[in-house]
């Protein structure tokens, strides 16, 4: 019988990231300065991140080596597991072969953590003491709580407030683990009394959490700014997913035909398909899906604009897909894909056709997942929750053609801490909230006109 699990060995582990920058067709769109509206230089990043971290952001290298530290950290939990879902096939009558990616075996419980312990790491050897972030359903909170932990760094965590409301135990996790957890919008800075000022009820966002954070870190020298997602570095450090996916993948003498990995702010999604998308370049035929909720469609109905990484416009100006920076997304669940814009990677890549977007409503979404879950044993979170409901469609369709295929998707993280979320979908009691036309139109009046 084949391999249900397909282990790397420790020593397998990947010795350095991946970079797509080094391999993309066309280079990608330089961010702006917001006051100059030129190109970003090292200067303009210097307030809020170390020197290690900003020239990974430029680098055009193919493979930056992992520091041995790192890597030392890295192997509590990686390499992580590879697994073919029988059960689920079986239930779905599919005669598509699934596999997925598991990171929920990090301590973090999600993918979060490979980019956390790197952060931390460059930031300690610049001197700084102290981060700040923000999180949405807590999972990038988590990850860097742990990784200051480890380094001896001080972390504040600016969390979306709907989020700190919904998810009380991803609150006390940070906790646990020395973070300072603040709801946002918040009274500390600047940036959360004006959203204050204007909507004392605000359910907060992503934008708005990056705003308080990012004001906080450049006020003050000994503190730094760290961002779960979007940014090129980020990006980068994630790849060690696909790198050890591809070579599971060539153990079992398989390739996939297509792709799903959840998609937020884009670094689940890339960190899994980055890697093979060299392949694609030179002409190999899979699908790279990048999946969302339709209450948040960034890709799906975003317009590709320069655009600011947060609400208050502390960030540079970067070419991506935006539904505009002042966008509130709804309450859903899925608190970790809640964010206006996309990775400026992921978005040149789906711009120049490379890469595919789907969007699914979350009733549906969360039904795929208990159905995941009661065949499969693990309870996915809700942002991975929705590459589990495209890799279901895909099944049945290759069901109704007769087609055998090859799915692989992404589980990036476990959903132990989203039982309030379970009860509520057990309970009939979640709805989904529709994004509009109108909506979007209103959220790209605030985006800047750059020509």
């Amino acid at each position: 019988m084949e391999e249900t699990k397909i282990f790397l060995d420790e020593r397998e582990l990947p010795q350095a990231w991946y970079n797509i920058q080094a391999d993309l067709p066309e280079p990608l769109p330089a961010p702006l300065n917001p006051a100059t509206r030129q190109p970003v230089g090292p200067q303009d990043l210097s307030a809020i991140f170390p020197p290690d971290l900003i020239a990974q952001e430029v680098s055009t290298e193919r493979y930056i080596d992992i520091p041995g530290e790192v890597l030392d950290i890295y192997r509590l939990w990686r390499p992580t597991p590879l697994c073919r879902a029988r059960r689920l096939e079986k239930a779905l009558d599919t005669p598509a072969q699934i596999y997925y990616k598991y990171e929920g075996v990090s301590p973090a419980g999600s993918h979060k953590l490979n980019t956390a312990v790197a952060q931390v790491y460059y930031n300690k050897k610049a001197g700084i003491k102290h981060l700040t972030t923000e999180t949405g359903a807590g999972q990038w909170g988590t990850a860097l709580s742990i990784a200051c932990r480890f380094y001896g760094l001080d972390c504040t965590v600016y969390m979306v407030r709907v989020s700190y409301e919904q998810k009380p135990y991803r609150k006390a996790i940070m906790e646990v683990y020395g973070a300072r957890v603040v709801p946002s919008p918040s009274t500390e800075t600047e940036s959360g009394r004006r959203v204050l000022a204007e909507n004392p009820d605000s359910l907060g966002s992503l934008g708005i959490a990056i705003s308080e954070a990012v004001e906080v870190a450049a006020g003050r020298p000994d503190t730094n700014y760290s961002l779960g997602s979007v940014l090129n570095h980020v990006v980068l450090h994630q790849s060690v997913i696909g790198l050890e996916a591809k070579a599971q993948m060539e153990k079992i003498g398989l390739y996939p035909d297509v792709i799903f990995g959840c998609h937020g702010g884009g670094s689940n999604f890339s960190g899994l398909v980055f890697p093979f998308l060299p392949d694609k370049f030179n002409g190999k035929k899979f699908r790279a899906v990048a999946v969302e909720p339709t209450s948040c469609p960034t890709l799906t109905m975003g317009k590709y604009l320069y655009n600011f990484g947060d609400t208050a416009g502390f960030t540079p100006l970067m070419k991506m897909y935006t539904l505009g920076h002042d966008f509130i997304p709804p309450g859903i669940h899925a608190g970790g894909l809640r964010y206006h814009g996309a990775s400026p990677l992921v978005s040149k890549l789906y711009h120049d056709g490379y890469i595919e977007a789907q969007a699914f409503d979350q009733t549906d979404v969360f039904k795929s997942a208990v159905m995941f879950a009661q065949n499969e044993g693990i309870l996915p979170a809700p942002e991975s929750a929705h590459a589990i409901h495209a890799a279901v469609v895909e099944a049945l369709r290759a069901r109704e053609a007769g087609e055998k295929r090859v799915i692989l998707f992404g589980l990036s993280g476990h959903g132990h801490f989203d039982l309030t979320a379970y009860s509520a979908f057990l309970n009939n009691q979640l709805t989904n909230a529709q994004y509009t036309q109108e909506m979007l139109e209103e959220g790209l009046k605030s985006v800047p006109k750059i020509g």
